[in-house]
C-alpha cells in the first residue's frame, strides 16, 4: 500500500496555515501508511478509526475525537454500520500555530515530561457544536476565513486546556526524543500489535533493511523471534490470569490458526496451552 501525505493530497485550495476538510468515504482502509505534514484534529462523525503511532495506539468511535502530532502513522477506517460511510472533520495546523498560541496566553510547560504523539478526547455538547461550526466556516469565502479560523483554533485549544491541562500542547511541539529512544519506543509500544516489518519500518521512518539492522543492534534478536517471544509470554499471562481459552486468543497473539499457536506455545513452554493453564 502506498503512503499518502496529508493534507497535501486533499483537495484543499486554501493557502492558510489552518485548514479544514470534511472527509467522507464509502471505502474502508486498513493500516494505511500516512505521513501527516501538519498536526491534525480528527473530529470523527461516523464510523470507527484506529491509529498506530510510535508511542501510542488508539481505537475510537464517533463518541471521541483525536489530536495527532505530525509524523508517520498507520490508519484504519471502518464504515458506520448504520449510515454505511466514514466521515471525519479534519482541522490541520502547524507547530507555529501552537507556538503563537502558547506565547499569546503565556502558558508554562507542564511539570510532567511524558509526551505522546496522539491524544484521545471524548465529545461533549460544546465540542460537538464546535465541530459543526467548522463545517459552516469551511463554506465561507476563503478571504473571510483567516481571522475566524484563528479564533476557532484558539477556542478549541483554550477549551481543551481547561479540561485536560497543557500537556498535549507541549507534546505537539516536543522534539527532544532522539533516534534511539524513538526506535525502541516504537517497538515496545507496538509489540502486541500485529504489524508487519514494513509497517513498523514506516513508523520508524526507515527502510526495512535498516530497520532489521537496528533491531538486531538494540534487541539482540531477529524481529520475528523477538515478537514471537513477547506474544507467547502475553498468551501465557492471559491463560493464567484471565481464564481465557486458547481458541479465544490465538488470533490476538498473532497466529493464523489454533494448531500453529498450540505448537509454538508447546515449543516455548514445554506443554500445551491447556496443560499450562491447568497447572
Amino acid at each position: 500500500m502506498n503512503t499518502i501525505t496529508l493534507p497535501d493530497e486533499l483537495a484543499i485550495t486554501s493557502k492558510l496555515s489552518l485548514k479544514i476538510y470534511n472527509y467522507k468515504t464509502t471505502e474502508e482502509i486498513s493500516k494505511q501508511q500516512v505521513l501527516l505534514n501538519k498536526n491534525t484534529f480528527s473530529f470523527l462523525q461516523e464510523g470507527t478509526k484506529k491509529v498506530f503511532f510510535d508511542d501510542s495506539t488508539f481505537t475510537i468511535n464517533n463518541d471521541q475525537f483525536l489530536l495527532m502530532k505530525s509524523g508517520n502513522c498507520l490508519m484504519t477506517e471502518k464504515l458506520s454500520d448504520v449510515k454505511e460511510y466514514y466521515r471525519s472533520i479534519l482541522l490541520f495546523f502547524s507547530n507555529d500555530d501552537v507556538l503563537k498560541f502558547i506565547r499569546k496566553y503565556e502558558l508554562n510547560p507542564p511539570e510532567s515530561k511524558t509526551y505522546y504523539s496522539t491524544y484521545s478526547f471524548s465529545y461533549d455538547s460544546f465540542i460537538k457544536k464546535f465541530a459543526e461550526s467548522l463545517l459552516d466556516l469551511s463554506e465561507l469565502p476563503k478571504e473571510f476565513q483567516s481571522r475566524i479560523l484563528d479564533a476557532k483554533f484558539e477556542e478549541i485549544m483554550l477549551y481543551l486546556i481547561e479540561i485536560r491541562g497543557v500537556d498535549f500542547l507541549y507534546s505537539i511541539i516536543n522534539s527532544n526524543i532522539n533516534h534511539n529512544q524513538k526506535f525502541i519506543q516504537t517497538i515496545e509500544t507496538n509489540h502486541l500489535n500485529k504489524l508487519t516489518i514494513k509497517e513498523l519500518s514506516f513508523l520508524c521512518n526507515m527502510s526495512e533493511s535498516k530497520f532489521k539492522r537496528e533491531f538486531k543492534k538494540y534487541f539482540k534478536s531477529s524481529p520475528s523471534k523477538w515478537f514471537q517471544e513477547k506474544r507467547l509470554k502475553h498468551a501465557a499471562f492471559l491463560l493464567k490470569n484471565k481464564a481465557v481459552r486458547p481458541s479465544d486468543i490465538f488470533l490476538e497473539v498473532g497466529y493464523e490458526t489454533l494448531s500453529n499457536f498450540i505448537q509454538a506455545f508447546k515449543m516455548k513452554f514445554g506443554q500445551t496451552p491447556k496443560q499450562y493453564q491447568s497447572n
